[in-house]
């Protein structure tokens, strides 16, 4: 798994960790059931220090998109394909919801509002 992060970009580094890693499994570079390299590989990789990517990962646990298993390390988790897309799909929303003019609470009632 090759992640890269953009140093232009202005989001917290450990979003964009969680972005570069929910892009991989949306992208189908990683697989339900794949093992992830530890935490501290890839703030190697990455350039940046080990809690960083512990808090990015951490985020994509509490999303559903990772596993964590007691000494089997970080696994993809199984539907995490979907649920990454959908994810970046709510991300981009949200933003164009904002430049648009219009809060969370009013982008929740649009879509209640949806049948």
């Amino acid at each position: 798994m090759l992640l890269k992060l953009d140093i232009g970009d202005t989001r917290p580094l450990h979003e964009q960790v969680a972005g570069a890693i929910r892009r991989a499994v949306a992208e189908g570079e990683c697989a339900p059931g794949d093992k992830l390299p530890p935490a501290r590989e890839l703030s190697l990789a990455l350039g940046v220090n080990t809690n960083t990517v512990l808090r990015g990962l951490r985020t994509l646990r509490d999303e559903g998109v990772l596993e964590f298993r007691r000494g089997r390390g970080i696994t993809i988790a199984t539907g995490a394909d979907i649920r990454s897309e959908l994810v970046d799909r709510v991300r981009a929303l949200i933003e164009d919801a904002a430049r648009a003019g219009y809060s969370r609470n009013d982008l929740v009632d649009m879509i209640r509002g949806v049948s």
